[in-house]
């Protein structure tokens, strides 16, 4: 059933607000929380105005974080009413949002969901849900700026906001409001959410992708707004960052097997990387095999030299490094799931 052909149901007078047909009442934000003492504080006071302002009540949805994170969550629920810790025993993102559907989503008709390691503007809950209003979307996803403080996060938020580290992805440059299959996950009505089933929680990374192709498969629409957007803070070492990435292509590559889809050509290019880079190993039957790999090098550091002298950013060089990292591991992630999959016969594994 198509979500837009449906009514909303009715909340308290003075809680909603009506346009061509579809409604926008309670609402409430997510967020998913593993030892995030340094950030959650400044993140649930920065809420608390727009939760005043828009009814909200702010589940934060902790996997067991060991690092104080409950008891600034706990201290802070003292003194506000509307914010709640729920345990997540999953520990996943994705198990933490259908957690707090589960327990709360009958009170509710929109789910904002908010990452603790991120910065939102002040009026970032305002403009999503006049969004949800104005375009009778079923999902409202962001842009998606990344920043950094240190020397090697900076390079990476360099990176990331490059051409060289997305690939073009519209949910990392900030393109104009449009209707599209895919962005960065911020705002999503909760009957069409439960509709598809949620979360999958066997995707510990891309869970958002899979549930938008799930989404766009039953027929719901998902709006890029160009309204508000948020700002991600990337990893601080170059083994995290690896890590990070390798799980990315790990959960690309199940999206892809599970639903027979193909990878689009700005993913298809860096899935060549891993094979370039392995067969270098076959340099000493010959050295053509370096020719690859070399070449992908020169165009990565080529493209950070363009960045340092031609965009003037004493980053770029640094930032052509992170980009390989994340190239690397997001091929290496993805090959080694499907070569796992294939020998387990179990393509969506």
């Amino acid at each position: 059933m198509n979500v837009l052909d449906t009514k909303m149901p009715a909340t308290p007078a003075g809680e909603e607000t009506r346009a061509a047909g579809r409604t926008v009442g309670r609402c409430m934000v997510v967020i998913p929380c593993l030892n995030e003492a340094r950030h959650i504080g400044a993140l649930l006071t920065e809420l608390s105005e727009p939760a005043e302002r828009n009814n909200l009540r702010i589940v934060v949805a902790d996997g067991g974080s060991t690092d104080g994170t409950r008891d600034i969550v706990r201290d802070i629920a003292d003194q506000n009413p509307r914010v709640i810790l729920l345990d997540n025993p999953r520990r996943l993102q994705s198990a933490a949002v259908n957690q707090a559907v589960a327990a709360y989503g009958d009170e509710v008709d929109l789910l904002i969901r908010i990452d603790a390691h991120g910065g939102y503007p002040a009026d970032y809950c305002d403009r999503l849900i006049e969004e949800a209003l104005a375009t009778g979307a079923d999902s409202v996803v962001v842009s998606m700026a990344t920043q950094g403080f240190g020397l090697f996060q900076k390079a990476t938020a360099v990176a990331q906001n490059s051409k060289l580290g997305n690939g073009g992805s519209p949910h990392r440059e900030g393109a104009p409001g449009h209707w599209t299959d895919h962005g960065h996950h911020a705002l999503m009505r909760v009957e069409a959410f439960r509709a598809v089933g949620g979360y999958d929680e066997s995707f510990s990374h891309n869970e958002d992708a899979e549930l938008d192709y799930r989404l766009r498969a039953a027929g719901y629409r998902i709006w890029m707004t160009d309204k508000t957007f948020m700002t991600y803070y990337p990893r601080t070492s170059a083994p995290a960052l690896f890590r990070q990435y390798l799980g990315y292509g790990r959960g690309r590559a199940r999206n892809i097997l599970k639903h027979r889809t193909w990878p689009k050509l700005r993913q298809a290019i860096p899935l060549l990387v891993f094979p370039v880079v392995a067969g270098a190993s076959l340099a000493f039957l010959s050295l053509s095999a370096l020719v690859p790999a070399g070449l992908w090098i020169a165009a990565c550091l080529g493209y950070g030299a363009w960045m340092a002298i031609g965009q003037r950013n004493p980053y770029g060089l640094l930032a052509s490094l992170a980009a390989m990292i994340m190239h690397l591991a997001w091929s290496m992630g993805f090959w080694l799931q499907v070569l796992g999959s294939w020998k387990r016969g179990a393509p969506a594994s």
